[in-house]
């Protein structure tokens, strides 16, 4: 690099309550802004009350920067650490009613076995311990409490799915779906959409007019130096010098001081661009200049090997002629995507309506039976031909549905389901352990459902709106 690199870094901590997940920021002093008594609260979990004061303590365990709500504050930030909380407070409640602990001995042991606290010798190491909680802002306490949770919570999810046996039909049943063999036939579409270069110029014009605002592009005038030790102090040396007389054009940048001024008093030369617009993708100076149009009109930059000097004097926003060849281009491209995208929405709203047939099927083919193909999956995992997403769309549906497809390079199909084939497993087959694992991660999750919803009629959830608002008004 040309001149010292300057390091941010943060530290960020995953929370994972059920399933929100919670990112970290940094956030202090929130605390004089609320008045006590009952519009302190937050939130009520039956008779538990959540304070102003607990999301505030919530607030600082996960580092939350002000800044950083204020920007998200229309996107419901602290709507979902509200919730989140609400999690946290929901589960210790279950915790507290089912009687689940940790023992302090337990408690060290999992401490003393975690592998980012051992030593070359997998032996406990204080020191590594103690770097830790350091480098991760952490106290002892705070971080043990924080361990002694999630193992608690740990706990409470064993307890609520343990002791689950997988019945020997449902993983047949299992094994069954996600190994039967399917058929289908299949035409792709690409072959049947209008092509792209078949749009005429009167539709390209028409569909401009129609576009005006949306095909406006911006064409600049800009004049740029390419600072270089050469230029600047006559030398081939990335010198103190020649970085001082950069931080000197810096500071007169800042200052307000002229783009011309500058090069004249630098005795540099200035290249000049007029009515410009890129034609490709490359990194050169004029595209570099162009992506920066709307962040800074004036400004010196680091390119590592050189300094870029650069001036934006004016931005027309206009659409471009029709003898843009590229711009024509582009439009015609425009109109092939839409036109794919209706075509696709057609059959799809044709399907869903089950106004889609053999007959229909064949129409797409227009007679052309070398566009009609046949494959057979083998399960529910064979994505040669098809993305699996696909495929397992496919494998959800019944015999003779019709649906859409895509392939990896995002080319759209027509499918008709025509045939499965099962077969069974044997409960000496070794390949049974995976498919009752699946059966059993399947129940859990319906379980885990279930839980939810026992805890939403178990648990009466008072939100205060008010106090909420007060609390948004405050980073606002």
């Amino acid at each position: 690099m040309l001149r010292n690199i300057r390091k941010f870094s943060k530290t960020f901590f995953a929370r994972i309550l059920l399933v929100i997940i919670i990112i970290p920021f940094v956030f202090w002093g929130m605390g004089g802004v609320f008045s006590s008594g009952n519009t302190n609260s937050l939130a009520k979990i039956n008779n538990v009350n959540i304070s102003t004061q607990d999301f505030i303590d919530h607030l600082n365990n996960l580092n939350i920067d002000e800044d950083t709500i204020r920007e998200k504050i229309n996107e419901n930030i602290l709507e979902e650490i509200l919730t989140a909380l609400i999690s946290k407070e929901l589960l210790a409640l279950e915790i507290k009613n089912l009687n689940i602990f940790i023992s302090d001995k337990t408690l060290v042991q999992k401490i003393k076995k975690n592998k980012n606290f051992l030593d070359e010798n997998n032996i406990f190491s204080r020191t590594k311990y103690e770097k830790f909680l350091l480098s991760n802002n952490y106290t002892a306490p705070s971080f043990e409490k924080e361990l002694k949770d999630n193992e608690m919570q740990k706990n409470l999810f064993e307890y609520i799915s343990g002791g689950i046996k997988t019945p020997f039909f449902i993983t047949n049943k299992t094994y069954k779906n996600e190994t039967k063999k399917i058929k289908i036939k299949y035409i792709n579409l690409e072959e049947t959409y209008k092509s792209k270069d078949s749009y005429k110029i009167k539709e390209i014009n028409s569909f401009i007019m129609d576009n005006k605002n949306d095909l406006k592009k911006d064409y600049i005038d800009f004049s740029y130096v390419k600072i270089t030790p050469n230029n600047l102090i006559d030398s081939n040396e990335y010198s103190n010098e020649f970085f001082n007389k950069i931080d000197t054009i810096e500071n007169k940048i800042s200052n307000n001081v002229e783009f011309n001024n500058l090069v004249n008093e630098y005795k540099l030369t200035k290249n000049s661009v007029k009515n410009f617009i890129p034609i490709n993708d490359e990194e050169s100076i004029e595209n570099i200049i162009y992506e920066l149009r709307k962040d800074n009109n004036f400004a010196l930059i680091d390119k590592d090997e050189y300094y870029l000097l650069f001036k934006i004097e004016k931005i027309n926003s206009k659409v471009p002629n029709l003898n843009d060849k590229i711009f024509v281009e582009d439009v015609r491209r425009i109109l092939f995507q839409k036109g794919k995208y209706e075509y696709n929405k057609n059959l799809l709203e044709k399907i869903n309506k089950n106004d889609f047939n053999d007959n229909e099927f064949e129409k797409i083919a227009d007679g052309d039976k070398n566009k009609i193909q046949n494959l057979t999956f083998n399960s529910i995992r064979d994505n040669k031909t098809f993305n699996i997403n696909s495929v397992k769309i496919i494998y959800s549906l019944p015999i003779n549905s019709y649906v859409l497809i895509a392939d990896d390079n995002d080319n759209i199909f027509i499918a008709k389901i025509l045939k499965e084939d099962f077969k069974e497993v044997s409960k000496t087959d070794k390949i049974i352990k995976l498919y009752e694992e699946q059966s059993s991660s399947s129940i859990k999750k319906n379980l885990y459902s279930s839980y939810d919803i026992f805890l939403n009629s178990k648990y009466k959830i008072k939100i205060n709106e008010k106090t909420i608002e007060r609390v948004k008004n405050y980073f606002k």
